[in-house]
């Protein structure tokens, strides 16, 4: 048996929250090869832009793999005889080949606590979907998505004050500090995985455009609050004032209550926020952003508008 440290790793990852675990990973083990997705154009001048998993692989001199399908092109990962197979956050569905190729399997560092929340998504649907809890799972990688047996859990409280952003950000940090508690026990055969239970699956699939947009005649306070947060800082919940496309990205639960407004109209100008009505009380905006200008708060915002104009107006 090789020593943890000349454990040779190939990783499979793409966007930021996997980088900190490919960090985790080149401080402990031989990481000798990283797939990632290819470049893509990004922005309004389609800049060729590399995924981040790419740019931290080539700080480390790390060679990298782009394949268009990884289900066609594979043979260089075969090539290597990995010892084991890490993927968090890849992108693309992966072939049994790869997964049966290392020597002690193929294994995935998911953001929810599986079978809860399958899917490209689920630290959106953590908050969107209103759960108490969510956090991270390390599973062996099976053919079906998101379906492998459990190796280890740990989970976290999710707080009013998280937004996609915060959550995301300690997820996948904590799936760093996990993966690096499981590998050695997983190696030493300490691990008794554990089959997960398909009558308590979930689904946090990828977020569909007409699902950013905020409902006001159907949710309630709450749950705009979380549309609100669940989408922040992308891609960002949005509606329209005035023909205008407006993202919301902040927000405060007011205990106000207007019977005589309808729901997504303004009902009130704060200091710092604007008050919109909801089908069972009353959200203030904080934080938005008029398409064709920048994130600013509603304190900003206020200095471009006439704020008396604003109060009967309607978010729709």
């Amino acid at each position: 048996m090789r020593t943890m440290k000349k454990l040779n790793i190939v990783f499979m990852g793409t966007p930021d929250f996997s980088v900190p675990v490919l960090e985790g990973l080149i401080e402990s083990y031989q990481v000798v090869l990283v797939v990632t997705q290819p470049d893509k154009e990004v922005g309004r001048h389609h800049v060729l832009t590399a995924p981040p998993v790419k740019k931290k692989a080539e700080e480390f001199g790390i060679s990298v793999f782009q394949p268009v399908k990884i289900k066609e092109d594979y043979q260089m990962i075969l090539d290597l005889h990995p010892d084991l197979i890490v993927t968090c956050a890849y992108g693309q569905i992966i072939p049994d080949a790869v997964l049966e190729c290392a020597t002690y399997g193929a294994i995935n560092v998911h953001a929810s606590l599986l079978p809860k929340l399958r899917g490209g998504a689920p630290i959106h649907h953590a908050i969107l979907d209103h759960y108490p809890k969510t956090g991270v799972t390390i599973m062996y990688m099976v053919s079906k998505m998101d379906a492998g047996d459990i190796l280890s859990q740990e989970e976290t409280v999710i707080m009013k004050e998280d937004t996609l952003g915060s959550l995301h950000d300690r997820l996948s940090q904590m799936g760093r500090d996990l993966l690096l508690k499981t590998i050695p026990n997983l190696i030493a055969g300490n691990i008794v995985p554990i089959k997960q239970d398909e009558s308590e699956v979930t689904y946090g699939y990828n977020i569909k455009r007409e699902e950013e947009r905020i409902r006001w005649e159907e949710e309630s306070t709450i749950e705009i609050f979380d549309h609100i947060r669940g989408l922040n800082p992308h891609p960002g919940a949005y509606t329209t004032l005035d023909g205008t496309v407006v993202k919301l990205f902040a927000s405060v639960i007011s205990d106000s209550f207007f019977t005589s407004r309808s729901n997504g109209e303004i009902s009130r100008i704060y200091k710092d926020g604007i008050g919109v009505c909801t089908k069972d009380g009353e959200i203030i905006i904080t934080e938005l952003q008029v398409a064709g200008k920048k994130r600013m708060s509603v304190k900003e915002y206020f200095n471009g508008v006439d704020e008396d104009q604003l109060i009967g107006k309607k978010f729709v």
